[in-house]
C-alpha cells in the first residue's frame, strides 16, 4: 500500500514538473514563464521528496526531504520575485494581450524606485509588441 501512495505522490510531481516544463515552451512573454516556473516545481519537487520519504521509511531520507523542500519552498518564490522585477526594470516587453500594468503607475523612470500608490511618477511608455 506504502508502494501504490509513493508511486502515486512521485508520479503526481513528475507531471506537476512536465506541465511546468511545457509551460515554460508555450507561454508567450517571459512573466508567464517565470510564473510557472516557479509554481509548479515547488509543489511539484515536494510531491516528489514527500514520495521519496514514505518509499525509503528513514529518518535520515525524511529529513533530508524535508530540508530540500523547505529550501525549494524559500528559493522558488524569491528567485522568481527578482528575476521578474528586473526583467520589469529592464523593459522587457509584456505579452500584448496583457490586460494591466499595475506597477506602471508606481515606478519612477527617473529615480528607477518604485513609488508610493497615489504618487505622480514618469509613466513606463510601453514597447511596441512583437507579433508572437
Amino acid at each position: 500500500m506504502v508502494q501504490i501512495l509513493s508511486f502515486s505522490l512521485l508520479a503526481a510531481g513528475v507531471a506537476l514538473m512536465l506541465i511546468a516544463a511545457v509551460g515554460v515552451v508555450r507561454f508567450p512573454d517571459l512573466f508567464m514563464r517565470i510564473h510557472c516556473s516557479a509554481k509548479s516545481p515547488s509543489l511539484g519537487v515536494g510531491l516528489i521528496m514527500l514520495g521519496a520519504a514514505l518509499y525509503f521509511d528513514d529518518i535520515t531520507v525524511s529529513s533530508k526531504a524535508a530540508v530540500i523542500v523547505m529550501f525549494i519552498m524559500v528559493t522558488s518564490p524569491v528567485g522568481a520575485h527578482v528575476l521578474a522585477r528586473a526583467a520589469y526594470f529592464a523593459g522587457v516587453p509584456l505579452w500584448r494581450e496583457t490586460l494591466s500594468d499595475e506597477l506602471r503607475d508606481h515606478y519612477d523612470l527617473k529615480t528607477h524606485e518604485l513609488g508610493r500608490p497615489g504618487a505622480t511618477p514618469a509613466r513606463r511608455p510601453r514597447p511596441p509588441q512583437p507579433d508572437l
